[in-house]
């Protein structure tokens, strides 16, 4: 179980010369180890108290319950999400969110095209860098081995592996599919404040007890998505996002994605 601690925030007037504390706000939170979070189940099915608990019990999600999520709390999630920010408030994202037969339509359409073209028809931009260099691509091999690992798939089961692939294309059963594009005029900013919007999403849904999963693997089908959504030729599609209550059963809901030591990934300057 996570171990109980009580951090605080500052509260400060945000306008100068005013820069007076005025407020302590004592809050409890569960914080995680990666043992103990593969332990606590309760990160699956319990809502988040705090911004903090969202982020620490957040995962890909990659099996959903059979379960509906209330349109009450897909509206909240995707109109509350929309305060994230943008470079010079361009708010460049378009969302198209589906559920019942919209979704069902396109999941068959994908099944049914899936028979002839398993890889996808392409994307329109490299998921990936074409020759992914370490450690990265090594961080890439190694996520890869623990999930099929933990699902008690072999390396040499072709037919297992593209099996799993196309259970992308169901949202892993979610009930909620959400799709995201962009404009092609804009540029490296302008993605980096869709990931913000998404993120966004993915901790709104940990508040409400659900779970997301970001699904680039939809990119492999956007011609398909683009004419189905009426997404125009002049947008990119990015990226797919499932939403739903996790299966707190399934074992590859208990895989862990590993974190990179900090003295890797972050510089302290003048601490």
């Amino acid at each position: 179980m996570g171990v109980l601690q009580l951090p605080f925030i500052l509260l400060i007037c945000p306008r100068p010369p005013c820069r007076d504390i005025i407020a302590l706000v004592f809050f409890s939170e569960r914080r995680y180890s990666a043992a103990s979070r593969e332990a606590d189940m309760s990160r699956l099915t319990e809502n988040s108290p705090s911004v903090s608990d969202a982020i620490n019990t957040r995962f890909s999600c990659r099996a959903f319950l059979d379960k509906p999520v209330a349109e009450a709390d897909v509206k909240y999630i995707v109109e509350t999400a929309v305060r994230a920010p943008s470079g010079g408030n361009l708010q460049p994202w378009n969302v198209h969110v589906l559920q019942g037969d919209a979704r069902d339509k396109l999941v068959n359409l994908i099944a049914e095209k899936g028979q002839e073209k398993p890889m996808g028809e392409g994307s329109e931009y490299h998921i990936y860098p074409p020759e992914l260099s370490e450690p990265y691509n090594g961080r890439r091999f190694d996520i890869g081995e623990r999930m099929y690992e933990i699902m008690g798939v072999a390396r040499e089961d072709k037919a297992a592996r593209l099996a799993w692939l196309a259970s992308n294309f169901t949202f892993f059963n979610a009930p909620v599919g959400m799709f995201f594009s962009l404009d092609k005029q804009m540029q490296e900013g302008q993605w980096s404040d869709m990931g913000m919007l998404i993120q966004t999403m993915m901790l709104l849904a940990r508040e409400r007890g659900l779970h997301t999963c970001p699904q680039e693997a939809w990119a492999i089908w956007a011609p398909t998505v683009k004419e189905y959504l009426g997404i125009p030729d002049s947008h990119i599609f990015f990226c797919g996002l499932a939403l739903g209550y996790a299966d707190p059963d399934a074992s590859v809901n208990g895989l862990e994605s590993p974190r990179a030591p900090m003295d890797e990934v972050v510089t302290y300057l003048g601490f």
